[in-house]
């Protein structure tokens, strides 16, 4: 069982070595913006879920309102932070839940067909388009145009990936909702190169 920190710390090791000079400042400069930030907008414990039904990769749609649930929104599937951190709720998070009788959902603005390439996740994958939820939660923001640039060169235009002419991406948040619908841990993540500990999730969903 990996540490998720220690292959988050590596993984920033790898980015900036392996991505053009140029493009590595951007991406650094970009992140450090971040660092410290606190999202005092962010939903707070006892607020309700917001009623929305999202789209899956399948053409369904799926309340997530509907508790007990773990509730990751990541970036996208271009992300590689959140890919490594959703493949270690997959293998660390998951099967305990699956015990508990809680679902785990990964939510995040990219379009359906987009999201299919996670499709080797074990676990519900939804899209919320146009940041509809992700902002009723209060924890989107919008990227700095200088970055657009060095984005578009590396995973391509996440304007047509997400379906939306506004640059919005959520930050990383983990929230775990109970069988009312009410939102009982909430875990944001402005850093978007740091992740929920596997640990932390599990505790709070046992506190329940």
């Amino acid at each position: 069982m990996g540490d998720l920190d220690t292959d988050l710390s590596e993984l920033r090791e790898s980015v900036a070595t392996h991505v053009p000079a140029e493009i590595a400042e951007v991406l650094k400069a970009d992140r450090a913006s971040f660092v410290g930030v606190v999202a005092e907008k962010a939903a707070k414990p006892g607020a309700a879920m917001p009623d929305l039904a999202l789209p899956d990769a399948n053409g369904g749609r799926v309340s997530v309102k509907d508790g007990p649930a773990v509730v990751v929104f990541y970036r996208g599937a271009w992300c590689p932070y959140c890919n490594l951190a959703l493949r270690a709720y997959q293998q660390e998070v998951l099967p305990e839940l699956e015990g508990l009788g809680v679902k785990l959902i990964a939510v995040s603005p990219q379009l359906p067909d987009g999201s299919l390439s996670t499709k080797d996740l074990e676990f519900t994958v939804l899209s919320d388009v146009d940041n509809e939820l992700g902002r009723a939660l209060g924890i989107t923001f919008r990227l700095a145009p200088e970055t657009k640039p060095a984005f578009d060169t590396l995973i391509g235009d996440v304007e047509k990936i997400n379906g939306s002419a506004e640059w919005e991406l959520p930050y990383p948040t983990v929230l775990v909702v109970d069988g009312e619908g009410v939102i009982r841990y909430i875990d944001v993540h402005p850093d978007y190169t740091t992740r929920t500990d596997p640990a932390d999730i599990l505790a709070a969903v046992k506190a329940l």
